[in-house]
């Protein structure tokens, strides 16, 4: 009832408040055909993300469309975190170098611009249209970031850049479980976005082994997980001998969903 409650307001432009005190109004003829079209897109299992070509992300409007992973609500849990931590290693006024892994729609890069716009924030992807959709959220929401398009932190590595703060909400769904999702994520959703190789833990791995060649002296490293996989992850942390405290953070389900990882300062 409810997603047919938005695909109407969608279709008339109204927020729930017009929507609720005008029900007994006719629809539109123009209105009535939008609307038929779109049940028709639901009925195939559709995303109502890409039919409205719109998701909110940490209060703002991101543009998504096929060819990129539509933003999920545990993903502002590894946001916030990183702002929160942040606050504690460094000043509040200092710039910091922060790197996104993984562009996506630009909702990780883009709201931490936005939300620390003295910030130097940079990120990364392997997929042109993924790019291309998060600079149009960079642009239409203000946000000073810099796309580079390449495969995970090899880009990075290239350059022999170093970051205060690397961020990535990778792959990390196993293969043989990806034909296993429901219907509009596999369907519709990039499988560049989805699949995190055997035991989903390929990206992970790659990442790790690089934070000694791109991490600065103290240094604040956050991952989004799948279920069951935060210990493995923080286990990949650790080994790579840069980082000193590990910590792991459920989502509102209890599910453990954040990787947070602290390099304390000392020399390399």
């Amino acid at each position: 009832m409810f997603e047919a409650e938005l695909l109407v307001r969608h279709c008339l432009g109204w927020d729930r408040t017009r929507f609720l005190i005008s029900m007994g109004e006719p629809i539109p003829v123009a209105a009535r055909d939008q609307l038929a079209a779109l049940c028709e897109r639901r009925s195939r299992r559709e995303p109502l993300q890409y039919m409205f070509g719109t998701q909110e992300f940490y209060g703002r409007p991101f543009h998504v469309r096929p060819g990129v992973l539509i933003p999920r609500p545990e993903t502002e849990i590894l946001v916030e975190q990183l702002l929160c931590r942040a606050e504690k290693l460094w000043p509040a006024d200092q710039s910091l170098q922060v790197v996104d892994i993984g562009t996506g729609s630009g909702a990780i890069c883009v709201t931490i611009a936005c939300e620390r716009p003295h910030w130097q924030v940079s990120t990364v992807d392997l997929s042109p249209d993924a790019t291309a959709i998060a600079r149009e959220n960079a642009e239409q929401l203000g946000a000073r970031v810099r796309f580079l398009q390449g495969d995970l932190v090899q880009p990075l590595l290239e350059a022999h850049e170093r970051v205060d703060i690397l961020v990535s909400n990778p792959p990390y769904i196993p293969s043989r479980d990806v034909d296993e999702l429901d219907d509009e994520v596999k369907a519709y959703e990039p499988r560049l976005a989805l699949d995190g190789g055997d035991d989903g833990l390929d990206c992970y791995r790659r990442l790790c082994d690089a934070l000694p060649s791109l991490l600065k002296q103290t240094a604040l490293v956050g991952f989004e997980v799948g279920i069951h996989q935060a210990r493995d992850v923080a286990s990949l942390m650790k080994a790579s001998g840069v980082i000193d405290q590990v910590e792991i953070v459920a989502d509102l389900a209890g599910i453990d969903r954040v990787v947070i990882g602290i390099r304390t300062g000392r020399k390399e």
